[in-house]
């Protein structure tokens, strides 16, 4: 079992910048792979950046050369550092893992509020 527990969201205006943070704890050597996703309201869940435990990345278009994810040293954090926030952009971001065995894990979800 992995628990996720996610902090940093928040309120800002456009063009802003926030700091996700993602903790896991319990079986952290099983996690492969760890992302971020995002859910608006009246849409669907998206995945907004993702990050292997060999460190490769992939992002939605929409938030490329805006957000970063990375790695703590630890390998037990993942962190999203979003820059140049769009009103677009709010929603509730949710943590998720993967395991090497293929089971998956989400956080709570932290909600990030861009005005405009």
């Amino acid at each position: 079992q992995v628990q996720l527990v996610e902090s940093g969201g928040g309120l800002v205006q456009a063009g802003g910048s926030l700091r996700l943070s993602c903790a896991a704890s319990g079986n952290i050597l099983s996690i492969h792979r760890m992302g971020w996703y995002r859910q608006a309201p009246g849409k669907q869940r998206e995945l907004v950046a993702g990050i292997t435990s060999d460190s490769n990345t992939n992002y939605a278009d929409s938030v490329k050369g805006r957000f970063t994810i990375s790695r703590g040293n630890a390998k037990n954090t993942v962190y999203l550092q979003m820059n140049s926030l769009k009103p677009e952009d709010t929603a509730v971001y949710y943590c998720k893992t993967n395991a090497y065995n293929g089971v998956a894990y989400w956080g709570q979800g932290t909600q990030v509020t861009v005005s405009s």
